[in-house]
């Protein structure tokens, strides 16, 4: 279990309704190129003959690019194409028969939203790292639940890695920073923008600041 994991300072999430099937491969490879060291594969549609070929093709791309591939809500996904995790949603599967499923060496994300209770509770199963928000307005998840700046210090005593997540910009990422953010995940102004590299370059930028 990676509770000494490294997370990186920015982790790119993939979105269906910003990548279509013709730029999806052309879009990973700009934010890869720009040096994201994780992207997450989100696509809540049925089609699994479509996401089990852009998975594939992701795994590949990251293996190029000496990145990890962590697939969102689907652990019999993330096995099949042998990507470095999962992530978990509340309700979206055991933390535990993941990591059984998946192994040791799995890295396995939680999404803890605004309270720390989940996020020990996500320890005690087995998670790598812990995930919070939102923290601004999110195109992705525009109903759920605003997070304080205060619960990034907080979220610190749990002890693992904390993922800052909702919509996040090059505008206000800094806030986040400075509030003792460590990793910073980022899908619309990534996959949104028409100079992906750009703007990572921008986060990577703003996310090496000392906290």
């Amino acid at each position: 279990m990676l509770n000494t994991l490294s997370a990186p300072r920015l982790y790119a999430i993939t979105d269906s309704t910003l990548m279509s099937d013709a730029t999806f491969e052309h879009q990973a490879k700009q934010a890869l190129r720009a040096g994201v060291q994780w992207i997450q594969y989100r696509d809540k549609s049925h089609n699994k003959s479509k996401r089990h070929a852009q998975a594939t093709l992701l795994v590949q791309l990251c293996k190029y690019y000496s990145a990890k591939l962590i697939i969102n809500d689907d652990v019999e996904l993330a096995q099949s194409v042998g990507a470095c995790g999962v992530h978990l949603g509340q309700g979206d599967g055991d933390i535990a028969h993941a990591r059984t499923v998946l192994g040791n060496n799995a890295i396995i994300g939680s999404t803890c939203h605004d309270k720390i209770e989940l996020a020990i509770k996500a320890k005690e199963q087995g998670a790598s790292y812990i995930a919070f928000g939102r923290f601004f307005a999110s195109h992705t998840k525009p109903h759920a639940k605003p997070a304080p700046l205060s619960l990034i210090k907080q979220a610190k005593k749990v002890g693992l890695p904390i993922v800052v997540i909702g919509g996040i910009t090059t505008h206000n990422a800094n806030t986040l920073i400075q509030a003792g953010a460590e990793c910073l995940a980022v899908c619309h102004d990534i996959f949104g923008v028409k100079n992906i590299q750009k703007n990572v370059s921008i986060f990577h930028s703003i996310a090496a600041k000392p906290i």
